[in-house]
């Protein structure tokens, strides 16, 4: 199969490698589609994914496949299953697991007959990824079908941050994850949801996203304008971006006792914090790695949003390749500022 490597030194390239193999617990996956994922794809490109050493590697973690075999003890996955996240586990013909979806066929678990088997976490067969591996409508959109692990993501997040109804919150970043918490903050009851940008196109989405009030930082005084809304500052902070002086910028924003919440990874894992402008009480919430299974349970609720029509995929969506194309996708991703996501396509 065909399948997309980058090298320590950040050399791209689409590669044949072997099909991976399945166990009994497992199915094999034809691949549909996958995003670009810029806060991971691109840091494991740059050698900046914090704890990832293991070159070359195959990309990719935001796919959508569908079964085309399945193990033996699979029993509540068939042929032509649609499913979520599927990845390459293994090391294959040398090369190891980025996750591995931008490649012709990758492999979930079959996470229900495993539990009623007894082999759940500590079992060998075991992987906490499987929760996370769910099936999908058969009639859902499959090229939007991948901001569905965004969302998720975004949305557990959001849950362990502890978004509460009526709270105030400010977003720094209107990208896909930016724009997703904007979303869900909205219909979670928090309010006003503040965004901060960078550019009037941006603002033009956020609003669409849900924002109540959109301040672009090139333009204007964020301290000043966050505090004519939010007197008493605001309850929540969220960095979208991953960026790390936004911690910085976060303090003179925040409510007795507020949140500022990290959930973009950024490539610099030090600073100095200055909290001379915060209150005497704050919270600073780390959440990068979303729990597979915090993320399984946010599952059935995006699905709902999705089909109630508050939750539209496609918008936040602006540029679809097949996966011929995938070298200059990942280019365009490289350098296209403002992009929202870009999703690959497979045959």
């Amino acid at each position: 199969m065909k399948s997309l490597i980058v090298d320590r030194d950040g050399q791209l390239s689409v590669r044949d490698i072997a099909r991976p193999s399945y166990g009994p617990y497992q199915a094999l996956v034809k691949m549909v589609s996958c995003g670009i994922c810029r806060g991971t794809d691109l840091k494991l490109i740059h050698g900046e994914f914090k704890g990832f050493d293991t070159y070359p590697a195959a990309l990719g973690h935001e796919g959508v496949g569908r079964v085309v075999e399945t193990g033996a003890n699979a029993r509540h996955l068939q042929a032509g299953d649609l499913v979520l996240l599927p990845f390459l586990e293994q090391e294959t013909d040398g090369i190891h697991s980025g996750w591995g979806a931008f490649s012709e066929y990758a492999v979930v678990g079959d996470i229900e007959s495993l539990l009623e088997d007894g082999k759940g976490p500590g079992a060998p067969e075991f992987s906490e990824a499987y929760y996370a591996q769910q099936k999908l409508p058969a009639d859902i959109d499959t090229t939007a079908a991948p901001m569905i692990v965004t969302f998720r993501e975004v949305l557990s997040a959001c849950k362990r941050f502890g978004f509460r109804p009526n709270a105030s919150v400010v977003v720094f970043g209107a990208g896909p994850v930016g724009l997703s918490f904007l979303t869900f903050a909205k219909l979670l009851g928090l309010g006003p949801v503040i965004a901060s940008v960078t550019s009037e196109s941006k603002a033009a989405e956020a609003l669409q996203a849900g924002a109540d009030v959109v301040i672009n930082s090139k333009t204007q005084d964020l301290a000043a304008e966050v505090r004519s809304i939010c007197p008493a500052g605001v309850d929540f902070t969220v960095d979208a971006v991953g960026k790390n002086e936004i911690i910085n910028q976060s303090m003179e924003l925040l409510a007795p006792y507020g949140h500022i919440c990290c959930y973009g990874i950024s490539p610099e894992t030090r600073m100095e914090l200055d909290w001379s402008k915060a209150p005497y009480n704050w919270h600073l919430d780390f959440n990068q790695w979303p729990s597979k299974q915090e993320e399984s349970e946010s599952h059935r609720q995006v699905l709902s949003w999705m089909a109630a029509g508050v939750l539209k995929a496609d918008q936040f969506i602006s540029n679809v390749y097949p996966f011929e194309q995938i070298l200059e996708a990942f280019e365009q991703a490289e350098h296209g500022r403002g992009m929202r996501k870009t999703i690959i396509t497979f045959d």
